[in-house]
């Protein structure tokens, strides 16, 4: 009989060997979380058709073409299919090669957003693409960059927020690309705050230090809120007492509570919104309101309870995540598409004041749909390194 014997498996290199750098992966690859996956299509697949429901009406009688909207969200959601299942099979120990580019390439292209900017809405949000008619919004890909330079810092500094130097330095980070993009609008700028202190929040060993800056980054938050002026000041007036501006700032949030009001539990049915040709942006930033109005409680309930089931799976996959760059990158995706939910839902509900905030994987817009889904394929590729779905982790060769 011949005598053989296993083979040592090499163990991962530490985060302090220079070699860590190198590309890594498992051989023992697992299979995506499908339970996420499936949560995904079924939220793009909603909005897709709520997207139709909310706009063939007005489209219809604006543009003479029922199914322009249509089109143009059916062939983004076909993209950021393709872009999803293609991030879901790209390795995501790449994203920590490229995060300081990244992070470089955004705060150029939020530097000319200030010189090139289209302005809609009361935001300069969008730059134009050169040769074509469409735009798109440099502040959704701010989001990736956010994400992936705050886990690649903690990955690579792992006592960088041990002391106040180091904490500073995180939040110098994080605070620019914030606060270039709350030159373009409050809400993005609001939102990228959020993903970049929260992952700062989560990897600090010193509470006390991050609460002292963000307590006044709220102040200041709240400051802008209640003592700015223009359409601002305007909104959270309208927020207080909508109805008191009913022909101008607080006709929007009317319109959509009314929309929530009449659906009742079981909804009036696709297609048949009474408030749709009313609110406006009803394709857009309001569209939960007509899920509630056509769907009902019921339907309205469905959307929660899959942003829920994203929110679950995706804290799942940072807790199971095989390093820290990608428990990292997980929570910070998580952040992204929780928060962005809530701020949407609660405007329309009018639990806060309006601002412009789309529905992830839901609303109409082209780069938040694709973001969006191009990030939910990074927790993909995270979830089939996780150490509950596969075994050694080994170096590339």
């Amino acid at each position: 009989m011949t005598n053989t014997r296993a083979l040592p498996r090499p163990r991962l290199k530490p985060r302090n060997n220079p070699e860590q750098t190198k590309p890594t992966t498992v051989v023992n690859v697992g299979s995506m979380d499908y339970t996420l996956y499936l949560v995904v299509i079924v939220l793009v697949c909603i909005g897709v058709i709520m997207v139709f429901s909310a706009s063939y009406v007005r489209t219809g009688r604006v543009n003479n073409d029922a199914f322009f909207f249509l089109r143009r969200n059916g062939l983004m959601a076909i993209g950021g299919f393709i872009v999803m299942n293609f991030v879901a099979n790209v390795y995501y120990g790449h994203y920590k090669t490229w995060a300081r580019t990244l992070y470089v390439i955004v705060v150029g292209l939020m530097l000319a957003l200030l010189v090139w900017g289209v302005t809609a809405g009361g935001a300069t949000r969008w730059l134009p693409i050169p040769g074509t008619d469409l735009n798109f919004q440099p502040s959704e890909i701010a989001k990736a960059a956010t994400i992936f330079i705050m886990a690649w810092m903690v990955s690579e500094y792992e006592n960088g927020l041990r002391n106040w130097v180091g904490f500073l330095i995180y939040c110098a980070v994080a605070g620019l690309i914030s606060a270039l993009v709350f030159e373009t609008g409050f809400s993005s700028g609001l939102i990228v705050a959020v993903i970049g202190f929260g992952m700062i929040f989560i990897a600090s060993p010193h509470i006390l230090r991050f609460l002292i800056i963000g307590i006044a980054g709220i102040a200041g938050a709240v400051s802008i809120i209640m003592f700015g002026q223009g359409f601002r000041i305007a909104r959270v007036a309208a927020w207080q007492d909508p109805f008191a501006y009913a022909d101008t700032v607080g006709f929007q949030i009317i319109q959509s509570l009314y929309a929530i009001a009449s659906g009742g539990v079981f909804g009036l049915g696709i297609g048949n919104s009474r408030q749709a040709t009313f609110v406006p942006e009803a394709h857009n930033d309001i569209i939960f309101a007509i899920i509630a109005e056509e769907l009902g409680l019921i339907g309205a309930g469905l959307v929660m309870l899959l942003f829920g089931i994203f929110i679950w799976r995706g804290i799942k996959i940072a807790l199971n995540a095989p390093d820290t760059f990608s428990a990292m990158a997980a929570v910070g995706i998580v952040f992204a598409i929780a928060f962005q939910a809530i701020i949407n839902i609660a405007v329309v509900t009018n639990a806060i004041p309006n601002t412009g905030v789309t529905l992830p994987f839901i609303s109409y817009g082209g780069t938040s749909l694709i973001v969006s889904m191009a990030l939910a394929g990074v927790l993909l590729n995270i979830s089939r390194y996780s150490k509950d779905r596969t075994g050694q982790i080994e170096p590339m060769q």
